[in-house]
């Protein structure tokens, strides 16, 4: 039962169908206006944005000299190898140069001051524009002495083509086609 009546239903589906598209036809109406519609678009393209930014370090610039420590210990070594007698003359001679050394260091290091150098900084910045898009035509059109209005994509011209459908309206009609 349930399948008979699923394929009747088809049928008249499929019959309708059919009559309502051998009821139509496309024709032309006559554009009494069109006016073009316009949309605001907002669009980003970001920019890098670079500058030069003083940034302050602790200590001295480059490398740190061992002169100092050098000097110091051949100045300690020669004062200590002046004062020692005999085999007590080595222990004297490398104990002035550890001190010489040791001192030398300490006179080499200068307080830390520090020192500014100037680095190269970016960022990506927004940078919105913008702009008017065109999206469409507001279209008044005639047909059949009456005015309708829609939208179109594309400017249509002097005339605007149509589908139109014809069907009896009211009660008590049936749908059968007659020659």
């Amino acid at each position: 039962m349930k399948k008979s009546t699923l394929i009747l239903a088809l049928g008249l589906i499929s019959v309708t169908s059919t009559a309502l598209a051998d009821n139509s036809f496309s024709d032309q109406a006559r554009v009494i206006s069109s006016e073009p519609l316009y949309e605001t678009v907002r669009v980003n393209q970001p920019v890098e944005q670079c500058w030069n930014e003083r940034v302050r370090h602790r200590g001295r610039p480059g490398s740190s000299s061992y002169t100092p420590t050098i000097a110091g210990a051949i100045v300690g070594g020669v004062v200590g190898n002046q004062f020692g007698k005999g085999s007590g003359k080595d222990a004297m001679t490398v104990a002035g140069a550890l001190l010489g050394a040791s001192v030398g260091n300490d006179l080499g290091k200068r307080p830390e001051r520090g020192y500014v150098t100037s680095e190269r900084r970016c960022e990506l910045v927004d940078n919105f524009s913008e702009h008017e898009e065109l999206v469409g035509y507001r279209v008044k059109y005639r047909y059949n002495g009456k005015l309708f209005h829609t939208r179109t994509r594309h400017d249509p011209g002097r005339y605007l083509n149509v589908r139109v459908s014809v069907a009896p309206s009211g009660d008590g009609y049936d749908f059968r086609e007659y020659d």
